[in-house]
């Protein structure tokens, strides 16, 4: 049912009449919206920063892992440590550094592989894919798949559990703009397809349903296609590949930045673009609570600008509800930027439920990460 916002828009006290720029002197922004940022939304400007707490204590603390410091060398996704989980996503992070000794099939939803670390081949149903840092590679439901690594796989995994994966809609900008979806490669038949074919001995097949995994085995290797037609099948984005959406005079929110859609939750994609020129916009994250959606960051790769003490292939988690923004070394930076443009990648998925943090993961937290705003 279409809602009818209650908005009785005006302007209270010394305060900005846009959003994100022209703020107050001396001031701090803090955005209160529905919806995450899609709704009606109120902007606070506050004498001192939202997130200068002196103590934070319960559920809502901020958490950071460090995922790359995870050991092991799972030869099934399956066995890969669930770093957190929903009724409506799993996220996982899985080192791979041989070929997977037997199929997976993920009956519970749509996959994204997103590979943070080397580079190898994927054989699947409809055939093979190169692969390398930075890809993207989201395989359809039921979709029987096994990688070959070339060098030592780090992957972060998620699961549109009970779900799909589509396009965001782009609006004004039209279908092409962000990425054309030209740009996404599809699996070939090609020769090292057929190649792989020809190792045709038993082959376990591991199936994840209901979140438990049982297993097909076969006499001969499953991925036997030779051809197929249709407007399905896995694909595979780089990260290089995406230009993202921005304004010169505003700082757009990281809703536009949106990669793939599910039913509750969206992933997204921050890759390099210019600042903001404008003398009054601002150029850091604002201040938000986002009281709608958990949100969580993966640091690929760059200089994250926003963030102290952050290095690649560490996530940060943000319950709904708890206000954030920019850590005080990039808020000094929130009107003029030392540099011309953004240098990071990094990986965001919005949650409209709250999040569930999984086991296998003890020892890689970083439990200071809540007093990193402290001084601001």
């Amino acid at each position: 049912m279409a809602r009818k916002w209650i908005t009785p828009s005006r302007v209270e006290g010394n305060a900005s009449r846009q959003a994100h720029a022209d703020m107050p002197a001396g001031t701090y922004e803090r955005e209160i919206s529905k919806e995450g940022f899609f709704g009606p939304a109120a902007f606070m400007h506050h004498k001192r920063p939202p997130t200068g707490w002196s103590n934070f204590e319960g559920p809502l603390r901020p958490r950071a892992f460090d995922l790359a410091a995870l050991e092991g060398d799972q030869k099934s996704p399956w066995n890969a440590p669930r770093v957190l989980y929903n009724s409506a996503t799993e996220v996982r992070f899985w080192k791979l550094n041989a070929a997977m000794t037997a199929l997976a099939r993920n009956g519970d939803g749509d996959q994204i592989l997103f590979v943070h670390k080397g580079q190898g081949d994927l054989f699947c149903d409809y055939g093979h894919l190169v692969f390398e840092e930075g890809d993207y590679l989201m395989l359809p439901r039921g979709t029987m798949w096994r990688i070959a690594p070339s060098s030592p796989l780090s992957v972060l995994m998620i699961e549109a559990t009970n779900s799909h994966y589509t396009l965001p809609e782009k609006g004004l900008l039209g279908p092409h703009a962000i990425f054309d979806p030209a740009i996404m490669d599809a699996p070939k038949i090609n020769d090292q397809f057929r190649q792989h074919q020809a190792d045709d001995g038993e082959t376990r097949v591991e199936i994840k349903k209901r979140g438990d995994v049982s297993v097909a085995t076969y006499p001969y290797n499953p991925l036997d296609v030779v051809g197929w037609h249709g407007e399905l099948s896995p694909v595979r984005l780089n990260v290089r590949d995406i230009r993202p959406i921005m304004s010169h005079r505003y700082h757009v929110p990281p809703s536009a930045h949106t990669t793939f859609l599910s039913d509750r939750f969206v992933v997204c994609t921050f890759a390099p673009r210019p600042f903001e020129t404008d003398p009054g916009a601002l150029k850091v994250p604002f201040f938000h609570n986002n009281d709608d959606y958990d949100e969580v960051l993966f640091y690929h790769a760059g200089d994250f600008f926003s963030r102290d003490n952050i290095d690649a292939g560490m996530m940060t988690f943000h319950p709904s509800g708890f206000t954030h923004g920019p850590h005080p070394k990039a808020l000094k930076n929130m009107l003029e930027q030392k540099s011309a443009a953004t240098n990071e990648y990094a990986v965001m998925i919005d949650t409209r439920d709250p999040l569930e943090i999984g086991g296998g993961i003890d020892g890689i937290e970083n439990h200071e990460y809540v007093n990193s705003w402290k001084g601001a």
